[in-house]
């Protein structure tokens, strides 16, 4: 019953394992060049991701919304344009770290079409890619395929901004615990600072912090607020302070 639950809730691996399987069956040199493969580009992924996700923690907590809005959004124009063709080429690392890096942008502030930008320069025109290129094809064809890939990526963000909306993208914001006040276990990582400045309200468990109860008055509001603020990695959301927040975005703005 367990692992039913378990293939229920994890398809995916389940699937991936049924193909390795069945590749073994038919062709096992390719199955075990294939784990090779698998077990290198998972280990790579351990090395990158965790200071990844380091980086958009810092991000999220301490670069304003209003920062981000400024240089990469809606209104941001051709400056933000540049900036998000600078900030994809100058980035490290391979493309699957700018999927973390774009999803914080763009809940901070940044607009599709200036997320496709990074994405895509981050994918075919980082410095050290246009370096090789040169040395190895020369410097006029480095620059032709440079300025043509500069124009695509435009054209793409703007085509994908006309037809994808930020609604349409998932929102760690809306996997809500008791509807207004939630945790976000990507960010938490269990320190217990929350547990032990209000214990009735917060719990960890299984090494991340779960909310026990509800709020009933201002007073306790206030502490809840305080507490969020005091969180190292910012994982403690209470939605009427963001409400608050995009309040004066708007008025900023």
């Amino acid at each position: 019953m367990k692992a039913l639950t378990f293939l229920k809730k994890n398809k995916l691996i389940a699937i991936v394992a049924l193909a390795y399987l069945v590749v073994f069956i038919i062709a096992p040199e390719k199955a075990t060049q294939s784990v090779g493969n698998s077990v290198y580009y998972l280990l790579e992924m351990l090395q990158v991701l965790p200071i990844i996700f380091l980086l958009t923690v810092v991000i999220d907590a301490w670069v304003p919304k209003e920062l981000i809005m400024r240089g990469f959004g809606e209104k941001s124009g051709a400056k933000g344009n540049l900036f998000s063709l600078l900030l994809g080429s100058i980035s490290a690392g391979p493309i699957y770290a700018a999927f973390p890096i774009g999803k914080i942008l763009l809940s901070k502030g940044a607009s599709i079409m200036n997320i496709v930008i990074i994405l895509s320069a981050w994918a075919v025109i980082k410095i050290p890619m246009l370096a090789n290129e040169a040395k190895f094809l020369g410097l006029d064809f480095m620059v032709v395929r440079w300025i043509l890939t500069v124009v695509s990526i435009i054209i793409m963000g703007y085509i994908t901004a006309m037809f994808v909306k930020k609604k349409d993208i998932p929102n760690d914001e809306l996997n809500e615990q008791y509807g207004t006040f939630f945790v976000r276990e990507d960010f938490c990582i269990g320190c217990g600072l929350c547990s032990k400045s209000m214990p009735e309200f917060f719990e960890i468990r299984d090494k991340k912090a779960r909310i026990k109860a509800l709020p009933e008055n201002d007073e306790t509001i206030n502490a809840i607020m305080q507490t969020a603020e005091k969180c190292p990695t910012k994982a403690i959301v209470y939605k009427e302070a963001i409400e608050e927040k995009k309040e004066r975005t708007k008025e900023i703005s």
